[in-house]
């Protein structure tokens, strides 16, 4: 191992152990306090507004799309733009917390006393309890850092990843408070893959294609004609009533083509192969997707609870709603 290789791995490590040593710490150091302040919010019938600055600012951000997505209200507000007339932004009930390191930043300085005159609860996230702002919180969770951990010991590191650490904790645990489901998951992230998996249905997809069927009786002309209008590569074979008696593919075609010669006397029914898989309606999209990996096919047939032949759902839907 050259020099360069082994100063990178050397500092990579030392840095990702420093951070676990100080998420060790900032474990043990949680105490009754953040218990009060993820009541206060939990209780309250405000938003939750996260401030800071420099880095601090960025893991606020954060903060607050993680709030959002688990369902407690939440805005970010920039300290410095607070004080500098964004601060009529924090209404009666909202609820403050302030990010920073040191607790004794300019910004931080002037904007938590603004905050109490304006008779908000201000929750002070903060490595030092005896700082300006440590002083001024209505509560303080406590970040504490030894040591950041890049070489200087001077970057935000360590201290910004207590910081996103500490708030995904009371997102979580809010979340806990909440009882927040799957479901709820899925109605604030509609667009998402992982919200489709637990909202997005069958009969979302099926009604979209076309519904490829013939009869027993259809001659094999009839049925290849069908099937290359509809263009899905199949067809359901469907008595008078619609209901489900079997299904003919592109590879029943082709294995009927091997054994046979003469095609004149050939129908539906000789060649379709019975007992499809179906898929309900009403079932959910991944269902369908799972289906289609345990049997290694690319569509399924849609049915209701009388085996009626409603329509097909195919490996392309999937894919397009970006469930793959």
């Amino acid at each position: 191992m050259g020099k360069t290789e082994a100063l990178i791995l050397e500092t990579a490590r030392r840095t990702l152990e420093i951070e676990a040593e100080t998420l060790h710490k900032l474990r043990q150091s949680l105490e009754s306090g953040f218990v009060s302040v993820v009541q206060a919010i939990f209780e309250s019938s405000g938003r939750t507004i996260v401030t800071g600055i420099g880095k601090s600012a960025l893991v606020a951000q954060k903060i607050v799309a993680t709030f959002n997505s688990t369902g407690t209200p939440a805005s970010f507000l920039h300290a410095a733009d607070a004080i500098h007339g964004d601060l009529g932004m924090i209404r009666p009930d909202d609820i403050v917390i302030c990010l920073s390191k040191s607790g004794e930043t300019p910004e931080i300085k002037v904007l938590t006393p603004l905050v109490r005159h304006m008779g908000n609860l201000l929750v002070g996230m903060v490595s030092r309890k005896d700082s300006f702002l440590g002083r001024q919180a209505d509560f303080v969770l406590l970040t504490p850092i030894d040591q950041e951990a890049d070489p200087n010991n001077l970057a935000p590191t360590a201290s910004t990843t207590a910081q996103m650490a500490l708030g995904d904790a009371m997102a979580t645990a809010l979340l806990a408070l909440r009882g927040f489901t799957p479901q709820d998951f899925a109605q604030y992230h509609p667009g998402g893959a992982l919200g489709k998996q637990l909202y997005l249905r069958v009969n979302d997809l099926y009604p979209l294609n076309e519904q490829p069927a013939v009869f027993p009786g259809d001659s094999l002309q009839q049925t290849i004609i069908e099937m290359t209008s509809k263009r899905l590569g199949m067809a359901a074979v469907v008595d008078e009533h619609q209901r489900l008696l079997g299904i003919i593919t592109d590879g029943d075609l082709r294995r009927m083509l091997e054994k046979n010669r003469d095609f004149s006397s050939l129908f539906a029914r000789d060649i379709m192969s019975p007992h499809p898989k179906t898929i309900h309606p009403e079932a959910m999209a991944v269902e369908a997707l799972g289906m289609m990996r345990n049997h290694s096919i690319t569509q399924l047939l849609v049915c209701g609870d009388d085996q009626t032949y409603l329509g097909v759902i195919h490996l392309h839907d999937l894919i397009r709603e970006g469930l793959i």
